[in-house]
């Protein structure tokens, strides 16, 4: 049953088999989740961890597929089945799972408004969203603690209302940003793949202290002892993403529950003292939204600085490398051991008539799908740049010339075999001139010398009619400094000479 106006990009064509098929996840997510709580349960209370419902509602935020009258009339059953099957009465299992049912439609409610971005926790502000929503869903479960308390547990309301509230507003902190902040299923090998291998023997380290500091509160004791792992969870959030940092304060929230509230929560005479477990309760999960909201601000500050530092690499009309990024990068090439190394000047002849004729922002486009052309006559390894105006260079690691001369002739055919068409409709036909050098001893020429031979051949083919390609025959000479130093090249940061 939708039960808002924004049902995401996963609201798209949804097929037959999904439709099937969610539901019937979602049934047994909620059906295993249910058994773990309910084993989790003293006999004569409530469960200690119930995630049924926040489960419920991650996948209904996750999974529009499963957020159809299908999916809620499904959690509704799983919820009924486990509760009858493990002996309650239809009375105290359908007031039960209404109070659930009712919390999790409640949550739903508030998520159905908020854009993709927030329900995948994109933004530090999603956190504030996801506390709401949990307390609103928390409320509306501890209204249903005030009726349902005296008629099953024969407690007061009052008390009912704050133990369900707590209870339900531990449980959705704890559960729910692990489901929010898990990666697609689709993507989950490649996401699996590139976490491992970013990872580092450093990396291990909070998680261990995490541990640590949790025995250490464990072995201390007293009411202070929840907050000593929260420099260790501020850490894992420095240090993890937010799926992996949310995977740990979920742990942290468990051991809190089972552990802390079991061992502080009982009076001298052995009663469960009911106040000191919902403060427990509530410190647990509210300690557990730092570093979330820190591994958010982390993560966002690190994709920041990748479209930062994209920007500073590349040219923004062409998409290739700007002159400074591909002289670092062809350089980089060279001092990681490059055994040979080919590199291609090439300059689109008359340039200057085509946007003295066509217009500056024609040129533009012809620009444009030069670059595009060139890139599809490369090789995976090799690097396309643009050193200004209408100049580019290709860097060729491992190559040998007849390669490099293949590559060369590849980029001259995609350029002048078919006319570009502009915007406007009008077609354009450019040709392109090429030089190309090669050295077998990168690491001893250096990057200066096969470019500034590379540049005498692309101007034999200017001098010869241009349309064509020119090998460097001429001996590359070796550079007089050594192979890693930081002596600017003058050929890199240099205007370039006209053509």
């Amino acid at each position: 049953m939708p039960l808002g106006p924004n049902r995401g990009a996963g609201a798209r064509a949804i097929g037959p088999a999904a439709l099937l098929s969610a539901p019937a996840f979602l049934a047994i997510a909620v059906a295993l989740a249910c058994v773990f709580g309910i084993l989790s349960r003293p006999v004569g209370y409530l469960a200690t961890v119930w995630p049924a419902n926040a489960i419920m509602l991650g996948i209904l935020i996750r999974m529009p597929a499963a957020a159809r009258a299908s999916g809620w009339l499904a959690g509704a059953a799983a919820y009924m089945a486990v509760d009858l099957a493990t002996g309650s009465t239809v009375f105290k299992a359908a007031l039960l799972n209404s109070a659930n049912l009712a919390g999790v439609a409640t949550a739903y409610y508030v998520f159905s408004f908020l854009p993709d971005e927030m329900k995948t926790l994109r933004q530090p502000a999603s956190v504030l969203y996801v506390v709401i929503a949990s307390t609103l869903a928390a409320g509306m479960a501890g209204i249903f603690g005030a009726i349902a308390n005296p008629i099953l547990f024969n407690g007061g309301m009052l008390r009912g209302f704050a133990f369900w509230f707590a209870s339900e507003f531990v449980n959705y902190l704890g559960i729910l940003p692990v489901i929010l902040a898990a990666p697609p299923i689709r993507t989950m090998r490649s996401w699996r793949l590139r976490r491992r291998s970013q990872l580092s023997w450093r990396l291990p380290q909070p998680a261990l202290a995490l541990a640590l500091s949790c025995l250490v509160a464990g072995t201390i004791g007293g009411p202070g002892a929840i907050a000593i792992p929260v420099p260790a969870l501020l850490w894992c959030g420095l240090a993890y993403g937010v799926f992996g940092t949310a995977m740990l304060t979920l742990a942290f929230t468990i051991w809190s529950l089972v552990v802390i509230s079991a061992q502080f929560a009982v009076d001298p005479a052995g009663k469960v003292d009911q106040n000191a477990l919902i403060s427990g309760r509530l410190g647990a999960s509210l300690i557990a939204l730092a570093p979330i909201m820190v591994a958010i601000v982390m993560r966002n500050q690190a994709d920041l600085l990748r479209r930062l530092r994209l920007l500073a690499s590349r040219d923004q009309l062409t998409g290739s490398e700007n002159r400074r990024s591909y002289y670092a990068k062809t350089t980089q090439i060279v001092e990681t051991g490059a055994a040979r190394l080919a590199l291609l000047m090439i300059d689109l002849d008359h340039f200057k008539a085509i946007n003295d004729t066509y217009g500056h922002a024609s040129g533009d486009e012809v620009l444009a799908t030069f670059a595009d052309r060139a890139r599809s006559c490369l090789r995976r390894s090799d690097l396309l740049g643009r050193l200004g105006g209408e100049e580019f260079a290709v860097s060729a690691p491992d190559c040998s010339i007849e390669e490099a001369s293949a590559i060369a002739e590849r980029i001259r055919e995609a350029c002048g075999a078919t006319p570009i068409r502009l915007g406007d409709g009008r077609l354009v036909t450019v040709t392109a001139s090429i030089g190309v050098a090669i050295t077998t001893a990168p690491r001893a020429t250096g990057v200066d010398a096969v470019l500034a031979a590379a540049d005498a051949a692309l101007y034999r083919a200017k001098a010869k009619g241009r349309d064509r390609i020119e090998i460097s025959t001429e001996a590359i000479p070796h550079r007089t400094t050594s192979p890693g130093s930081t002596v600017p090249s003058k050929l890199a940061f240099t205007p370039l000479r006209g053509r």
